[in-house]
This record gives C-alpha cells, structure tokens and sequence, in this order.
C-alpha cells in the first residue's frame, strides 16, 4: 500500500472494540456514538450488549461482531458454539472466537481443526462471518504458521492477532503484551491463502499504527483508539 488510504477507507477497516470488563452500558453507548460518527465496519462487543448495541446502531452501516468465549478461549466446544448462536440471534454478524490455546500449544491439532471448523459451518450458515483469534503472545511460530493452515483449510473468513488481554507474565513479575507485531502479521499473511483476510489487534493506538498494519496486509483493525486515529487522519487531510 504506497498510496495513503482515504479516512473512510481506513475507518470501515476498523471493528471499534468495546471489550474492556470495566465497561459500563454508558460507556458501550459513548462507543456506538463513535461507531457511528466515523462509520466505522463494526463495533466488537461481549454477547449481553449486543441488543443495546443493536438499538443504537439501528439505520446505520455499521455492523455487529460479537466475541465468544473471550478471552481465553477455554470453553467446550459444545458451549463456544452455542454462546455463537445466541450472538448470531441476538443481531450479531460476525462472530470472533478465540482459539484453545492450551490445544494449539499441546499440538493437539485434530482437536483445534474440528472445534474451529463446527463453528465455522454454524457461523457461515447463518449467513455470518468468522474470526478465529490466535493469541500470538503465547504462541511459537509453528503453532501460528499451522492455524493459518487449518483457517485456510477451513475458509474461515478472517485470523486474528490477539484479543488484546494475552498478557504474559515476564521474568520480572509484571504481565504485558505485543499485540499485533509486523514479523506475526507478515508470517499470518504468508501462511493463509489469499482469501483469508488478517485483522490485527493489540497496540493499535495511532493512525500511523493503522497505516503499518495495514501494508502489512491487515485489512481489518481491533481498535479502542478509533476516534483518535480518525481525527488524526483528518488532520491530515485524508
């Protein structure tokens, strides 16, 4: 991408995450607002919110992903693909779930391939879109390079970097994360086929974070910081 993207390219790029557990209804509903006023692709949202989020967002453009299982991806298959369902009733369109990382990291493939592609078959067939979130702090690239292999197998729409809340603990005792690197992005975008498209979240604060990714080849982006990357585009004049 050596052009600059226009500011409405680059906010329908965006899913306005409104996934912090301190999260009031306000707040959700200030979130929404913003959604709105930069026209944003979807906002991303715990599965209790999406009818408010629905109401809010109701004649605009802007869609509705739901997170399930999130953050940790834990959860039976059985309960990850009815959390999903319910989402999908309640309004939500597209639906990110987050991988068994415990799985992906024990090499438990089949396991991984077959929890990932039940949801896949109930998310298409309800007409909605899946992201499969690989939480690439914990991971080693073996394990990245063969879930782009499976979510290309299974035409999963979208992977994902991190849910943004992957903290690893570091040798001083403090827990942090990478979010969304340029080296994972670019391995992701070598080791999916082509129609596997890359959502990168994690650390996305500013437009020019924005911008890297997206030559990178993210063509979607998890932000908190949407309203701030947006005014700096148009500062800009993009």
């Amino acid at each position: 991408m050596n052009e600059k993207p226009a500011l409405a390219t680059i906010a329908k790029a965006i899913d306005h995450s409104l996934l912090h557990p301190t999260l009031t209804d306000s707040g959700i509903r200030d979130g929404c607002r913003i959604a709105r006023e930069y026209t944003v692709a979807t906002v991303c949202v715990k599965p209790y919110s999406i009818p408010m989020v629905r109401d809010q967002l109701a004649g605009s453009s802007v869609g509705i992903c739901s997170v399930i299982t999130f953050p940790h991806g834990n959860a039976t298959t059985a309960m990850k693909v009815a959390e999903a369902d319910e989402a999908l009733s309640l309004g939500a369109t597209e639906i990110d779930m987050v991988a068994n990382i415990g799985k992906v990291l024990g090499g438990d493939w089949e396991d991984v391939s077959c929890e990932i592609g039940e949801i896949q078959a109930l998310v298409t067939g309800r007409h909605g879109l899946l992201k499969v979130i690989f939480e690439n702090d914990y991971l080693e690239d073996k394990h990245i390079i063969k879930l782009c292999e499976i979510c290309t197998d299974l035409d999963v729409a979208f992977v994902k970097t991190s849910t943004g809340y992957g903290f690893v603990k570091q040798r001083d005792g403090n827990y942090s994360y990478a979010g969304a690197t340029d080296r994972h992005l670019a391995l992701m975008r070598k080791h999916c086929g082509a129609h596997v498209a890359i959502k990168a979240a994690g650390g996305i604060r500013t437009l020019d974070d924005a911008l890297r990714v997206m030559r990178l080849g993210a063509t979607r982006i998890g932000a908190t910081a949407t309203q701030a990357i947006c005014e700096e585009a148009k500062s800009r004049g993009m």
